[in-house]
């Protein structure tokens, strides 16, 4: 997952795109970077994440909406890339339990989907995960399976879904 980050951070710097990054671990989600143009903080912010332990997804969807929301009112446009292999199992309310997790993820997904916010889902997971895929569908996201991907597919496919494209595609 990291290295898919280092690389759409390589292409964001390229575009001068701003990037922020949101880790959700344990039991929620934090701000890592703010939205930024430098590709050191970046890496650096990435380089000091910790893999393991709790997926509090919701948490991270409703952070990133949140952020996505705020980008907008200043007139810019976001898109959201969702990096998980879409097995919450750390609720809203911070508690274990994958069944609650999982709903709780659903419904961040939809209200990220009701926003028509332009967003990518990176299934992570070493085969393409069904929870993951029907996290983007909600979503409205473009699904990519990390394990089939490359990093010159990668690329254009968040560039060209950056651009203007959207729905979910598989």
């Amino acid at each position: 997952a990291k290295g898919a980050v280092e690389m759409l951070l390589a292409d964001c710097y390229v575009r001068r795109d701003e990037v922020a990054l949101i880790a959700f671990r344990g039991a929620g989600a934090d701000l890592l970077l703010p939205a930024t143009r430098s590709l050191t903080r970046a890496k650096r912010s990435l380089a000091a994440l910790p893999g393991g332990g709790g997926t509090p997804l919701a948490s991270g969807l409703a952070a990133a909406e949140s952020l996505a929301e705020e980008v907008r009112r200043k007139g810019r446009t976001p898109t959201l890339v969702v990096i998980t292999d879409g097995r919450a199992n750390v609720g809203r309310n911070g508690i274990g339990g994958r069944e609650q997790a999982h709903a709780d993820a659903e419904s961040a997904a939809r209200a990220i989907g009701a926003r028509k916010l332009k967003a990518i889902l990176i299934d992570n997971s070493p085969r393409p995960e069904a929870k993951a895929r029907g996290i983007a569908e909600r979503m409205g996201a473009l699904y990519l399976a990390l394990p089939r991907m490359d990093a010159a597919i990668l690329s254009d496919a968040v560039r060209a879904h950056g651009a203007g494209r959207s729905g979910a595609r598989g």
